[in-house]
């Protein structure tokens, strides 16, 4: 076995060319005089050479999947122009800004220079390669494809991160605008209303019902406030914490996400297109197709899905075809159940499944449009009943304060 690789770092450097000229840039080495060495012999007299510092932004960040895919594709475009492994972790670390992920590529570049597999390498980092990478790469190393495999991970996990980014878009912007909607609810009724109240005071008649109604909210919010800051923290920490302790909990979530209304339909086209793109790739790396199913079962991301490809798994060990222990479980569309169908019978099933994944990943796009344009209305209207109801109950008693004079 080699001798463990020494770690390296990047090196922030200045000196002088050939022509006297001062020159300066970045280099990755394992210390300073090794890189002051790099540099003599392309002709640069090094002046300074120091160990670049981690950025105050960056130091903590974490990695991402996105960080991730973007990994594995240039690891793949690295081997198919044909260089060496362990120089291309060297290429691919500099070109991370993030330190950890630099970490990241270091410690596996050390995995396999002392002597370890690719695939045992990540193996020992679970928490952002998961069984089903870990396992492409194996099969792509042992067949000596691996620049094949790891572009068939590379379009997998590139296709699953935008298919991620496309739900939390759909999700994010409008529970954004009603959070906002709702810190601007809560200032109105603890600043301004009060301000409004001295003004009341002096009308000398019985404010309108939906005044009073506003005003005994601010009341509430002013001396209760805290509490009720004290009641979310508590809710959102009990809510995590039941997700992360409780299965019955998370699955009942995943059914009750299916149920819902536009979003319902998001998320169980995103879950179809995750399953046949899992599969396609597992299927086309040549892993045999019960195999391929346990690696699909987890990667659904919904409970539903999951059970049923376990069901479906159980059905194709016993001789069962998939396209009919699809159909018999009941949860997938008739157009994936049909593609399947077709691909079995004509032998190109990993194509067939991969044409099912774009049309329901594209099926996911256009709900996403079509929700952003659907909640701008609604958006509004909630917007026009907070904001405009409480500038409505603070102007009423005013437009009677003409009555109140003429009295």
């Amino acid at each position: 076995m080699a001798e463990k690789a020494l770690k390296t770092s990047i090196f922030s450097w200045e000196g002088k060319d050939r022509k006297g000229a001062i020159v300066k840039g970045e280099l990755s080495g394992q210390n300073p005089a090794l890189v002051k060495a790099q540099l003599r012999k392309q002709g640069i007299n090094p002046t300074k050479v120091r160990k670049k510092a981690a950025s105050l932004f960056n130091a903590g960040k974490k990695i991402k999947p996105l960080d991730i895919a973007l990994f594995t594709r240039q690891m793949a475009t690295m081997m198919k122009a044909g260089v060496p492994l362990l120089q291309s972790f060297d290429i691919i670390g500099e070109g991370f800004n993030n330190p950890n992920m630099r970490k990241l590529v270091d410690n596996l570049k050390q995995e396999v220079a002392a002597g370890n597999s690719f695939a045992a390498a990540l193996r020992k980092q679970p928490q952002y390669f998961d069984d089903l990478y870990c396992n492409l790469v194996d099969s792509g190393e042992q067949a000596g494809a691996l620049e094949t495999l790891l572009d068939r991970v590379a379009t997998y996990k590139e296709k699953t991160e935008a298919l991620k980014a496309k739900i939390k878009k759909a999700m994010t912007y409008p529970i954004a605008v009603i959070v906002v909607a709702v810190i601007v609810t809560v200032i109105l009724l603890i600043k301004v209303v009060p301000a409004f109240e001295s003004v009341f005071k002096g009308f000398g008649a019985e404010l309108p019902a939906f005044t009073q109604m506003v005003l005994g909210l601010s009341y509430a919010l002013q001396e209760w406030w805290f509490i009720l800051v004290i009641g979310l923290f508590v809710f959102a920490f009990t809510f995590k914490e039941a997700h992360r302790r409780s299965e019955k909990f998370r699955n009942t979530l995943d059914r009750s996400q299916l149920k819902l209304p536009i979003i319902g339909d998001i998320l169980y086209k995103s879950a179809v297109a995750r399953y046949a793109r899992t599969l396609s790739t597992t299927f086309a790396a040549g892993v045999p197709l019960v195999d391929a199913l346990d690696s699909v079962s987890g990667a659904t991301g919904n409970v539903v899905f999951k059970n049923a490809v376990a069901k479906i798994k159980q059905d194709v060990s016993s001789g069962t075809q998939l396209n009919f222990s699809m159909r018999t479980v009941g949860i997938f569309p008739s157009m994936a159940v049909q593609m399947t169908a077709i691909g079995e019978e004509s032998g190109a099933l990993d194509e067939m499944l991969s044409k099912v994944a774009t049309f329901y990943e594209d099926e996911v796009d256009n709900l996403v449009d079509n929700l952003a344009t659907l909640m701008e209305p609604m958006i509004m209207a909630v917007l026009g009943v907070l904001v405009g109801g409480l500038i409505i109950a603070m102007y009423l008693p005013i437009f009677q304060l003409g009555n109140v004079v003429g009295g």
